[in-house]
């Protein structure tokens, strides 16, 4: 039986309601659009870790695209500092999980 990745769908669910929350109440496409991408790959990265514990690079690529957007927006203006701070937090834990399979690649050759 394969571990379901919760915590990566459950990130992936919280980014794309972000984005719709943002398009509701101020009616911003970007954020509309920057939610429902960066949420959606989120969710195809939670979907490729679950398949395969060792397959991290979407979840990788994702987290780090999304921290850069984040902060050149929360640096140009000042505002979103709870998703800058989320999202930071997504990129820590992307990159342990792959300097954990490294360690682990290192060990079995």
């Amino acid at each position: 039986m394969m571990a379901v990745d919760w915590a990566g769908y459950g990130y992936a669910a919280l980014v794309a309601s972000g984005g719709v929350i943002g398009y509701v109440k101020a009616g911003s496409v970007p954020s509309l659009a920057a939610g429902l991408l960066f949420g959606g790959l989120a969710g195809f990265g939670a979907y490729q870790t679950s398949q395969d514990p060792k397959n991290i690079w979407v979840s990788l690529g994702d987290s780090d695209f999304e921290l850069h957007y984040v902060s050149s927006i929360f640096f140009l203006s000042q505002l979103h500092l709870g998703h800058l701070l989320l999202s930071w937090e997504k990129d820590s834990i992307t990159r342990t999980k792959s300097f954990q399979l490294v360690l682990s690649l290192e060990r079995v050759s």
